[in-house]
């Protein structure tokens, strides 16, 4: 047996945060891993964060205010707000990123211009400054642990602000991109991931990997260590403090995500090991649960000849293609069914409209159609313009005989398509909106003008098809927590030694994605909290 002050499980962003954060409020901590890779579904997104009034807006002088914040939540609040969790998110989240750049654990700059979601809200922020990017990080700094993080092939050496999902143009220049590549250097998700990770080692946190906590160990109404298995060898590991559960959500496991996710989803963009191990473990020693059919929605697209590792199917959000010029989306009617260019999260509702008549979801399958146009200027997944068109992008001269290929009635896919062409060519889209909010053109193609960043005709033979799927990049359900990050039993009252953090818990604002980095700022927020109140919990 072997004893510590903090345990924590998940070694993802908010685990590391938790680590650092418990470590530099006087805590022995343990950080412990399932899986042989680091950072999880961080690892490998986009690594924005979302927190208002952070330190990047004041220091650039915009205006924000705790007060503004929550006045944008409540105004989206349908019910799965607690005050309490949402208050400590707002209040700490500009002291937990203050504390972890302090610290050399993050390196992070304003997303110019990225807005909020919801800009018909009050409190929301069209001009942006709550949304931060990442600066490049040299992996090289972390020496064979780099080989531990959770990577996408052939990612480029860029910050997600010189990208066009960033409002940036994707180019760099040749030298410094040479320089980038010799010093293998990253952005996104990887920067943040390989900051953490180096700020725990330079403290001597290094995580043990291939640990599979089977349950935790309690004395009387206390949580007091785990009890885990490791290259085939049980052992215990006891705690002073307390135990941090900052697993990951549960998306990979058919089973919970049956039973607990409000409507169909068979695609996740995150990494197979968001297993709902810590889920499963809080469940058994009576946590309360809260948020559990919600999700951080989005629609996907499978890259069936780029699966993961083990062989598992991967996929990716959908975010330029369905918002640029010379596409739409249809469903398996050919119809059109929404705002292609809507946020990600929030288009989940048209992708579970329910028809109780036929006892179906309507909009399922759905397909993104597109033209030639689209191919000589656009991406379409991991492939880029100039590329070859990958094999699993359906292919046809006409749109009739597109329709024929994915199962659609090809005279009303030709209505659809023509009476979309009518409206991109006039710059005005009655049907849905698309193209009016400030958020439809940030994915957009902005070397054009108005609508038409947006907004533009499918007229170019040959046409294309590829079906998108419902996907998400994460949950964001689980054990219900309060303002301090501790683990709440049925009865409300905190589970002494319990405490929680990330996509493992019961987000602190619900089913809100509120903009770029609305999961990854309650993540850290709450992980630096998790980490403080552990290390200062009562022995």
């Amino acid at each position: 047996m072997e004893k510590t002050d903090v345990i924590i499980l998940g070694c993802g962003a908010a685990g590391m945060a938790a680590a650092l954060a418990a470590y530099e409020a006087g805590a022995k901590v343990a950080l412990i891993e399932r899986f042989d890779r680091i950072g999880g579904t961080a690892a490998i997104s986009g690594g924005v964060i979302w927190v208002a009034d952070n330190p990047r807006q004041r220091a650039a002088g915009m205006s924000d205010s705790r007060e503004e914040a929550l006045a944008y939540f409540k105004a989206l609040d349908h019910g799965d707000l607690v005050d309490d969790t949402l208050e400590a998110f707002v209040d700490r989240g500009p002291e937990a990123l203050e504390f972890l750049e302090n610290i050399g654990a993050l390196s992070v700059s304003l997303l110019d211009g990225y807005p909020d979601y919801y800009l018909d809200r009050p409190g929301a922020k069209p001009e942006g400054g709550r949304a931060l990017d990442h600066d490049l990080f040299a992996l090289g700094e972390l020496g064979e642990w780099a080989s531990r993080i959770t990577a996408i092939e052939e990612m480029k050496p860029m910050m997600l602000r010189e990208t066009p999902l960033g409002g940036g143009t994707g180019v760099v220049e040749p030298e410094e991109m040479q320089r980038r590549v010799g010093n293998n250097e990253r952005g996104f998700g990887q920067a943040m991931v390989g900051r953490l990770l180096k700020a725990c080692l330079e403290r001597g946190i290094e995580p043990m990997l291939g640990v599979e906590t089977r349950e935790l160990i309690r004395d009387g109404d206390r949580i007091t260590g785990i009890k885990a298995t490791r290259d085939g060898a049980d052992f215990e590991l006891h705690t002073n403090q307390g135990v941090i559960i900052a697993t990951g959500g549960f998306e990979w496991d058919e089973d919970k995500r049956q039973a607990f996710l409000r409507g169909p989803m068979d695609a996740p963009a995150s990494p197979p090991t968001a297993r709902g191990d810590g889920l499963s473990l809080a469940m058994a020693n009576g946590a309360k649960l809260g948020n559990m059919t919600q999700a951080w929605w989005a629609p996907t697209l499978v890259t069936p000849d780029i699966p993961w590792p083990g062989g598992e199917q991967r996929a990716q959000p959908v975010l330029i293609e369905r918002t640029v010029p010379h596409s739409i989306m249809v469903n398996r009617k050919g119809e059109r069914f929404c705002n292609e260019a809507a946020n990600y999260s929030a288009l989940a509702g048209a992708f579970h409209a329910f028809d109780p008549q036929s006892y179906d979801y309507l909009n399922l399958p759905a397909w993104l159609i597109f033209d030639e146009d689209y191919v000589e200027r656009y991406p379409i997944g991991p492939r880029l313009p100039g590329q070859p068109v990958p094999e699993w992008v359906i292919r046809a001269e006409s749109l009739e005989e597109l329709a024929c290929k994915i199962g659609i009635e090809g005279s009303v896919l030709d209505a659809t398509v023509a009476r979309f062409n009518g409206f991109a060519r006039a710059g005005h889209d009655p049907d849905f909106q698309r193209g009016t909010s400030a958020y439809d053109h940030f994915y957009g193609d902005r070397s054009r003008e108005g609508t038409a960043v947006t907004l533009g005709p499918i007229a170019r033979a040959p046409f294309y098809a590829v079906e998108i799927r419902m996907g998400l990049l994460g949950t964001n359900g689980g054990p219900r927590t309060d303002g301090a990050a501790r683990m709440l039993g049925h009865d409300g009252t905190p589970i002494a030694g319990l405490y929680g953090a990330g996509n493992a818990i019961a987000c602190p604002t619900g089913g809100i994605y509120a903009g770029a980095g609305g999961t990854l700022g309650p993540a850290l927020t709450f992980g630096y909290i998790a980490g403080r109140s552990a290390a200062q919990a009562n022995t």
